[in-house]
């Protein structure tokens, strides 16, 4: 109730603050799935819950769980807390709880905030991990410039696709492969 409470009420002037348009949001799958996205401000994943009407639950760090206030909005927005150095196990049972029942995950699999000239950092293999041990696939998400206010940005969704067990040791590979596909066609 929360979760769609804020949406609804923060919907028109966050999009006025952060005016943000979607390409290619047709790409995306009905049911299960994990969003990888590039990471670029603290603000990333308001963009996505401000932009897609399905809930997602967002793996965030735990170090932004310390305050109670904010901890409680953050446990209401349905986001997850991860240890990014040593995942707990019931992190990755949650996870692929959401996911057994159709919920859609977000992961930023770079881990942190890219703040390099770099287009990308190194993609950790967590999402792909998931996607391997739910059969879900993957939709990678491309945020074109760091939000700024009362800028215009542009977020761009790729073709969904899947992981399987034989490249789940190269997943960080390949879901790096096609975030940068997709940082391609933005640049076009």
């Amino acid at each position: 109730m929360f979760y769609w409470f804020i949406k609804i009420i923060a919907f028109i002037p966050f999009w006025l603050l952060y005016p943000t348009f979607v390409k290619r949001k047709s790409k995306l799958p009905k049911g299960k799935c994990i969003f990888v996205c590039n990471h670029l401000s603290n603000i990333d994943a308001l963009l996505l819950l401000n932009i897609f009407t399905r809930t997602q639950h967002v793996l965030a760090k735990k170090e932004l769980y310390k305050r109670p206030l904010l901890r409680a909005f953050l446990k209401g927005m349905k986001t997850i807390p991860i240890d990014r150095e040593n995942v707990e196990i019931s992190t990755v049972k949650q996870c692929l709880k959401l996911l057994k029942n159709n919920k859609t995950l977000t992961i930023f699999p770079e881990g942190t905030r890219n703040k390099t000239q770099e287009p990308i950092l190194e993609i950790k293999n967590g999402a792909g991990i998931f996607a391997v041990k739910s059969s879900a696939p993957i939709v990678p998400i491309w945020i074109k410039k760091k939000p700024r206010l009362f800028r215009f940005n542009t977020i761009y969704i790729g073709e969904p696709f899947y992981i399987t067990k034989e490249q789940s040791d190269n997943s960080g590979e390949i879901i790096k492969e096609q975030l940068l596909k997709l940082r391609e066609e933005s640049l076009k």
